[in-house]
């Protein structure tokens, strides 16, 4: 969970949080493709703040839909088709929904932070790669 110099206000409804902070506080490097933080954890949606270490390779989800606002960093996704990759950049919104095949296959410039929004809650093993070779859900995403 979040560092409480990181958390400005925190009630059972909510809290004020600091992204900036957040984002800072990552390490340069991670064993896992990301890490993340939770800002809010609740069966029906969690809040989340995470950073990409490596390219993502295609994937999806099973239980929820995931919406990522950009924070900081730069690079590529596609959603359902690899020949529809675009670019992001801070302030760019990209929505996920559940079971679409997406991928982040270009870092352009680091660190690439992201809000997450994910309905109803994403479990750190709601990972499936379309190529097992790929990765696994231990590999993919390790909490702070």
């Amino acid at each position: 969970m979040i560092e409480e110099e990181h958390v400005m206000t925190l009630n059972r409804s909510g809290g004020r949080f600091d992204l900036t902070k957040i984002a800072a506080a990552f390490p340069e490097t991670a064993d896992t493709m990301l890490l993340d933080t939770y800002l809010t954890d609740k069966p029906e949606a969690s809040i989340r703040v995470f950073r990409i270490y490596r390219d993502v390779p295609p994937h999806y989800h099973t239980q929820c839909d995931e919406v990522l606002h950009v924070l900081s960093g730069e690079g590529t996704f596609w959603i359902d088709d690899p020949a529809d990759e675009a670019p992001f950049a801070p302030g760019h919104l990209l929505v996920f929904p559940r079971r679409a095949v997406h991928a982040l296959p270009r870092i352009l410039r680091d660190p690439v932070v992201f809000l997450a929004i994910d309905t109803p809650r994403r479990a750190p093993d709601d990972v499936v790669f379309i190529n097992p070779a790929d990765g696994t859900p231990s590999g993919f995403i390790k909490s702070l």
